[in-house]
């Protein structure tokens, strides 16, 4: 029976720790409402895209920005382009890390002839996953050779580069 508790309480705590994990972010179109993670596009006109991509809670931020810079590849190529320009760019994040804080206080009170003070020390840990990055760029595409612009994007060379060893589903 001692060897019971201990066993117990460790197979208990993996369970809680493992409730509190995310799931990673992956590479897929949105399923549907706007905080799913994955991509989604908007057509604005022929040749010219919004693609936005958001991340799960803790995911790097550099990872987000290279999902949306291989969904607008995908669909420069779907679309017969080769290359692709940026825009208009926006990032945005919710569920923001406060980090570890610490609060000290104090106070006193008078009951008839007995008084008291005290002090306290608090302090409080974010073991939160981090914040949710989602990236919007604003893509127009082109044909031919790549223009010599740092915004300017081969769109093969893209998906060759960021697309392999992403997670898919």
């Amino acid at each position: 029976m001692k060897i019971a508790k201990p066993i117990l309480a460790a197979a208990l705590s993996g369970l809680l720790l493992a409730a509190c994990a995310t799931a990673p972010t992956v590479y897929r179109a949105q399923a549907g409402a706007p905080n799913d993670v994955g991509y989604s596009e908007y057509r604005l006109e022929a040749g010219r895209y919004r693609v936005t991509f958001q991340g799960g809670p803790g995911a790097p931020e550099a990872q987000i920005a290279d999902y949306a810079l291989l969904r607008a590849a995908e669909l420069a190529i779907r679309d017969g382009y080769d290359w692709f320009r940026i825009a208009d760019r926006s990032t945005s994040s919710s569920g923001y890390s406060r980090g570890p804080r610490m609060s000290v206080g104090g106070g006193s009170a008078s009951f008839g002839r007995r008084s008291s003070v005290g002090i306290g020390l608090g302090t409080s840990f974010d073991l939160g996953p981090g914040p949710a990055f989602s990236r919007s760029i604003e893509v127009v595409f082109g044909k031919g050779a790549v223009p010599r612009d740092r915004d300017a994007y081969d769109a093969r060379d893209v998906v060759k580069n960021v697309g392999y060893g992403r997670q898919r589903t």
